[in-house]
């Protein structure tokens, strides 16, 4: 019986072609990817970033009124919130009132001293006058002793009568007598003068003292009144406010974080690239920008800066490799990178903590 062989099965060329298309492509692909590797570094661990601003009060009260809400769009200056003054506002009139008794004080310290010029003056005018009426009496005096000697050696002869004698002898004396009572009256004034001196002086320091006082009281309503001002919470720049974790009535403390303020006019991203990306890195090289939210737009940005510690090291608990068992882990660098194209509108769009993708050409 005669046996057939079987014809041999023809190759199917389509799988040629699709194995040869995946071969070629594969390469294509990778060659590519190798070209592109050699002039650009790129990472997904980036984010935007921008200034956020606390609303942190500086004294404790009770939260009077919030004039904010979620999500609002403020101004530099925009009151936020305002805390009950009361309380400060009793201590402010109480500065003011210590002042005003400082100033009153002061016056009065001034008043005394001026008085006791005006008596310092009076004292001496009255000592000149003094001077002069003693002049005077030593004058009647002279005369009188004189008359009295003449009449003493008439008396002798009896050329005179003992009555003129007695007379002559009680002018001497009188005179001498008020001498004597002027210079007493002299005595009197310069220790009056002295007196009303040295008071003077003491009055003088009084004033210096009135003075401090004024000035630290001064200082005590400048304290007063700014720390009123800390009862109105002011927008430091603009921005949108976060999330408002605070209600009317509610007692806040100094240094408690209420809320933010997310001032979004500059925003700028921080790329984690591993430290085996940044030998050919530099400040300055091209950057273009991918955002998950704009999947399709290209950011045109530029690298600003590189921090002076990989991310690890700024942990709340950093590692210590001198401790347990050492893993050699890659770290990453923060590195910011600025936007440049200024007039690209859908910058302003972007908000902090988005994620983005990042490439910096090399070349």
């Amino acid at each position: 019986m005669e046996t057939t062989t079987p014809a041999p099965k023809k190759k199917n060329p389509v799988f040629i072609i699709i194995l040869a298309v995946l071969v070629i492509g594969g390469s294509w692909f990778g060659y590519s990817k190798y070209k592109h590797g050699l002039a650009h570094e790129d990472t997904d661990d980036a984010q935007v970033s921008a200034d956020i601003i606390p609303v942190i009060p500086r004294v404790a009260g009770y939260v009077a009124e919030v004039r904010v809400k979620d999500n609002q769009v403020v101004k530099k200056g925009d009151t936020l919130l305002l805390l009950d003054n009361r309380d400060y506002v009793i201590k402010l009139q109480q500065a003011e009132a210590a002042l005003a008794a400082s100033q009153t004080s002061l016056n009065s310290a001034r008043a005394t001293t001026e008085a006791a010029k005006a008596n310092i003056l009076s004292t001496a005018s009255a000592i000149k006058t003094i001077d002069a009426q003693i002049e005077a009496a030593k004058v009647t005096l002279w005369r009188a002793s004189n008359d009295y000697d003449r009449f003493a050696n008439l008396i002798k002869d009896h050329s005179i009568t003992q009555q003129q004698y007695e007379q002559a002898l009680a002018a001497k004396q009188s005179a001498e007598k008020q001498v004597a009572i002027l210079e007493q009256q002299k005595i009197q004034a310069t220790q009056q003068t002295r007196s009303v001196s040295v008071q003077s002086d003491a009055t003088a320091q009084q004033m210096s003292i009135a003075d401090a006082t004024i000035q630290q009281r001064k200082v005590d309503v400048d304290a007063a009144k700014l720390t009123l001002s800390y009862t109105a919470l002011i927008a430091q720049e603009d921005g949108m406010v976060s999330k408002v974790n605070v209600q009317t009535g509610q007692f806040v403390q100094a240094g408690q974080a209420l809320f933010s303020v997310v001032h979004s006019s500059q925003v700028w991203v921080v790329a984690n690239f591993k430290e085996t990306q940044l030998n050919k890195m530099v400040v300055g090289q091209k950057v273009v920008i991918h955002a998950d939210v704009f999947p399709d737009h290209d950011f045109d940005a530029t690298v600003a800066s590189f921090s002076p510690a990989t991310g690890s090291t700024f942990a709340l608990l950093p590692p210590d490799n001198a401790s347990g068992n050492f893993v050699k882990v890659v770290q990453r660098l923060p590195v910011r990178i600025e936007f440049t194209n200024a007039a690209d509108t859908l910058v302003k769009k972007l908000r902090p903590g988005m994620n983005v993708l990042v490439d910096v050409h090399l070349n």
